[in-house]
């Protein structure tokens, strides 16, 4: 039976607790935010299920409590960044803000950061460019997940990306995806459910397709779409291992492993609208392409065409009113860590009379 608590207090929490293991408040509010927003948008695989992951690495000192970025070259509108092995989620924040100054003054701008750690949802960093006034992507390599096309050794990172944009009355549009078939977060969550996975997901570590989590996580995540998916994680690993001066391929450690240097490379590329478009322009033409796409005449069986961002919107409006379910495993770590920082569990919900989040 899922615990329920409101999003407010999941957060205070995951901000209290990480401030207890010596994160600066606003870097820990941050890392907090990033979980909370993700169960907010239906993805629980990034959201509470890691704040444990993220703290035994801060114990174990594979991750630096506070974040101290060093600037490797700095080229105007290509910046390359040492995060010297802070928390992902601080560095790539410091990353967009740098890459919207600086598209803002370049017209694009390209900012590499080096170092740095898993940093959750890639779209949470985008939408902040997109509501900036940009056109953003921002790619991350992985710790191996896959198999290269034709092998059965995990060679290959889930590698995922995002891309955001404004869309004038409509708000954001924003794609994030994993190459493989599903985020490997999505495995754990399932395995804290107790429940099995879907077929075409995974194999177990002899490459026999498998819908039992536990053999999942031994073996390979299927790349999406045969070997595109393989080939789009192969080359963001060039963006953003090699390119960068970065881990890359088996280098990379996950977050799921509490020691270790993670090494993850993340590249962010801004284009400022201002600098191709009139934005009034830019916006009209993005309201028309997502009322085309959305005045599509639907399939049997589906009520609505949504566009990409869309529905992880619609969810956080739901969760906000009716809480957000934390599985028996994820709220079971979260009582450990309670236990030994002293900071109290959330509320049951709705038994708290909890502000609203921003949106």
């Amino acid at each position: 039976m899922p615990h329920t608590a409101a999003a407010v207090d999941l957060l205070r929490f995951a901000a209290a607790t990480t401030e207890a293991h010596g994160v600066p408040p606003e870097d820990a509010r941050l890392l907090a935010d990033t979980l909370v927003t993700a169960e907010l948008w239906g993805h629980p695989s990034h959201g509470m299920l890691r704040l444990p992951w993220y703290l035994a690495r801060i114990r174990s000192g594979a991750t630096a409590a506070t974040a101290a970025p060093r600037v490797v070259s700095d080229n105007g509108a290509v910046l390359v960044v040492d995060g010297q092995d802070g928390l992902g989620q601080v560095l790539a924040d410091r990353a967009t803000r740098l890459g919207i100054e600086r598209a803002r003054e370049h017209g694009v701008s390209a900012i590499a950061v080096r170092n740095s750690g898993h940093f959750g949802t890639a779209a949470y960093f985008t939408r902040k460019a997109a509501e900036a006034g940009c056109v953003a992507m921002l790619a991350t390599n992985a710790s191996p997940a896959m198999a290269p096309w034709g092998g059965r050794q995990k060679r290959v990172g889930t590698n995922p990306w995002s891309i955001a944009a404004p869309a004038g009355r409509h708000g954001t549009v924003v794609m994030d995806i994993a190459n493989t078939a599903v985020a490997r977060g999505k495995i754990y969550h399932a395995r804290e459910r107790g429940e099995p996975i879907p077929e075409g997901w995974a194999a177990d570590a002899d490459g026999v397709p498998t819908t039992d989590p536990r053999r999942a996580i031994e073996g390979l995540i299927l790349p999406m779409a045969g070997h595109k998916g393989y080939a789009i994680s192969f080359m963001f690993d060039v963006l953003t291992g090699v390119l960068t001066g970065s881990a890359f391929g088996s280098g990379v450690v996950g977050p799921y492993r509490p020691t270790g240097r993670s090494g993850v490379g993340h590249l962010l590329i801004c284009v400022d609208i201002r600098a191709m478009a009139d934005p009034g322009e830019f916006a009209r033409r993005m309201e028309a392409l997502v009322e085309e796409t959305k005045s599509t005449p639907t399939a049997p069986g589906t009520a609505e065409v949504f566009v990409p961002g869309e529905p992880e919107v619609r969810t956080a409006e739901r969760l906000r009113t009716e809480g957000i379910p934390v599985v028996e495993d994820t709220w079971t770590a979260l009582a450990a860590i309670a236990g030994t920082t002293g900071v109290p569990l959330p509320a049951p919900f709705p038994s708290t009379t909890a502000q609203e989040l921003p949106a």
